[in-house]
């Protein structure tokens, strides 16, 4: 493991993990993570949308998931080599103070929801929609919170991640999936159904 993972490694621990029931959302494919209901908002991404709350309205019309080709896989693979090399990890407290801030890591700096707000913007750019393009929170195999961008496919749900430049399949990352933003509005999230409870692995 090199020092800049390491470095990722450290600075991340999402907050606001509470689960609660009612809607579900269907599985579009047998690999795809099954969402529950409504749940609780993590108070990053409600100050998030808060200072931007264009970002926190959208109701995308298609909620079919992405069609996976190989040139769908090369803009994950890409987007994450880039994003996780350009943006140096470093915690909210040393950049803004306090803990807790979801941003853009437009000064090249940011925590684990600020590298997945970049893939999320980049490949949104690249004609993707926001309905395949979910920010979620899961615990890393040691407990701590920690957050990924989920890639809904039709071949499966993948994980973009900081703390490594492979694209996985979500269920391969050694992650416990709590909750996620809903494919149908940006400003609301949904618990994984059970909590999903995954095989501890490494993350590299």
């Amino acid at each position: 493991m090199n020092s800049s993972t390491m470095r990722r490694l450290r600075v991340c621990a999402a907050a606001g993990l509470a689960l609660t029931g009612g809607w579900m959302a269907p599985a579009w494919a047998s690999g795809a993570m099954a969402t529950g209901g409504l749940t609780s908002q993590p108070i990053g991404h409600y100050d998030f949308c808060k200072q931007r709350p264009g970002e926190c309205s959208i109701r995308p019309a298609n909620l079919a998931p992405a069609v996976l080709t190989d040139g769908l896989m090369r803009k994950m693979v890409n987007v994450t080599a880039r994003v996780n090399a350009a943006v140096k990890p470093m915690s909210d407290m040393d950049i803004y103070g306090k803990d807790e801030v979801w941003a853009y890591p437009d000064k090249g700096v940011g925590d684990c929801e600020d590298y997945v707000l970049e893939k999320r913007r980049q490949l949104s750019h690249m004609g993707m929609s926001l309905a395949d393009l979910l920010i979620t929170v899961v615990r890393k195999p040691d407990g701590e919170g920690h957050a990924v961008l989920t890639v809904r496919t039709d071949g499966g749900d993948y994980v973009l991640d900081n703390l490594t430049d492979k694209v996985k399949f979500w269920d391969q990352t050694g992650y416990r999936f709590l909750k996620r933003q809903a494919i149908d509005n940006t400003g609301r999230w949904v618990s994984i159904r059970g909590g999903q409870q995954v095989l501890v692995g490494s993350v590299q």
